[in-house]
């Protein structure tokens, strides 16, 4: 399975890139802004989330602002890339039934679509971390196998919702739903280790990836500390792992994709 997955991203590497840069195109084609509005987009909800979170909550969160847009940022790109997942194979139906394409290629182009999205929400963070002074250490490197791992892990769940979403109709309000309890279980605007009692803080922090990469990209860009190392590992080594029973998943059943849509 390796060398075909090997063989079939060297083949299909060019079309995922051209298709990424085609969908990016056509979302701003007829907008005034442009490309402006994956600026002011996630902008707009920072001091949205800031203003009530922060006045009207009273969260007395350090960096409050930056803490909320690392959140958002992080949770915009598996939140998006998941419920696209599921119906992604029933929207292409004209490029499936007529060329092979593997079809964790759909996927991987949706991923770079809210990838590079997220990259601009990145840059954002930069600024913000010289606008609100923020002391930057070393361990902001962490940074960069916390979004590995994240990318990973929503390869990997997105190739199992891609596969159940061509036989389930509705799998989509499904996960919907589940989605909207996870957002709850993250702590996109509170911090989950001082707001949950104990031990739950600690079951949430440690069992929902994305709270826990989350709360580790938070910690490492905004309070210079070192992440859990070891746990980190784990759950790199566990999108792996799902990311690898996925492609098996889609391999193994792609073929009957076309008779089902």
């Amino acid at each position: 399975m390796f060398n075909k997955f090997k063989q079939d991203m060297k083949k299909y590497w060019k079309y995922a890139i051209y298709s990424t840069k085609a969908q990016l195109k056509s979302e701003v084609a007829n907008s005034y802004l442009n490309w402006l509005w994956w600026v002011l987009e996630p902008l707009c909800f920072m001091m949205i989330y800031a203003f009530i979170f922060g006045e009207v909550f009273q969260q007395k969160e350090k960096y409050f602002p930056v803490f909320i847009f690392i959140g958002i940022t992080l949770w915009d790109f598996f939140n998006k890339t998941m419920l696209q997942s599921v119906r992604i194979v029933k929207q292409n139906k004209p490029i499936v039934s007529k060329v092979y394409l593997p079809k964790y290629i759909l996927l991987l182009v949706k991923m770079g679509v809210n990838g590079f999205k997220m990259f601009i929400s990145i840059l954002i963070i930069v600024g913000m971390l010289f606008v609100w002074k923020v002391p930057v250490t070393i361990n902001v490197i962490y940074s960069i196998p916390i979004l590995i791992t994240l990318i990973l892990i929503v390869f990997g769940f997105g190739c199992f919702l891609l596969h159940f979403g061509v036989f389930v109709e509705d799998l989509s309000n499904v996960v919907n739903i589940v989605l909207r309890l996870v957002f709850y279980m993250t702590g996109i605007f509170w911090n989950i280790m001082t707001k949950l009692p104990e031990p739950y803080n600690v079951y949430v922090g440690k069992c929902n990836p994305i709270a826990f990469l989350l709360s580790s990209m938070r910690d490492c860009v905004l309070y210079g500390r070192v992440p859990h190392r070891k746990l980190l590992l784990l759950w790199f080594f566990v999108g792996l792992a799902i990311s690898a029973l996925g492609i098996r998943k889609i391999y193994k059943n792609e073929n009957s994709y076309v008779k089902v849509i």
